[in-house]
């Protein structure tokens, strides 16, 4: 058997969407691993860059179109404000459990160690500068670079 015997010794989670149930789920797994001492990085990309992008993390919504789990007609999910009283609804739900929004999600994972990096490419795509993110990003990296990151035993990549 391996030296970690198995052990999960680092989660790398890549986030791709900036869906409010695809932010929530990264930032409580990255949490989870914390409160389990399992080191936790997060890679944000394409769209998921929206979750430290200083403008808008704070307007994350609910996606109800093409949203299974939502339980009604993409049809219905695309009407006009269908978005925001989903958004609002799941929010609501949320302060009732006293789960912090966004930006305060980011305080505490980064106060718990949880590295925070953004993607190169998609930095470039979007024409976004690291002034443009939350201030505790730990820094811009390539895709290899977060992949070297991963190196070793008993690390998981998890893609969201």
């Amino acid at each position: 058997m391996s030296e970690t015997n198995g052990d999960i010794k680092k989660m790398m989670i890549i986030l791709s969407k900036a869906t409010l149930e695809n932010v929530y789920a990264a930032f409580i797994l990255a949490n989870g691993a914390r409160s389990e001492g399992i080191q936790a990085e997060v890679f944000f990309t394409f769209f998921g860059l929206e979750a430290i992008h200083k403008k808008k993390l704070e307007h994350l919504h609910v996606a109800t179109v093409g949203n299974p789990a939502m339980h009604i007609p993409t049809m219905l999910g695309g009407l006009p404000g269908m978005e925001a009283i989903a958004t609002t609804m799941m929010k609501h739900e949320m302060e009732k459990i006293d789960m912090p929004d966004v930006h305060e999600f980011l305080d505490i994972l980064t106060a718990s160690g949880v590295k925070l990096w953004a993607c190169q490419l998609a930095m470039e795509m979007f024409h976004y500068k690291k002034e443009d993110l939350y201030d505790d990003v730990d820094g811009v990296l390539t895709v290899g670079a977060f992949y070297n990151r991963g190196k070793g035993e008993g690390t998981h990549m998890l893609f969201i």
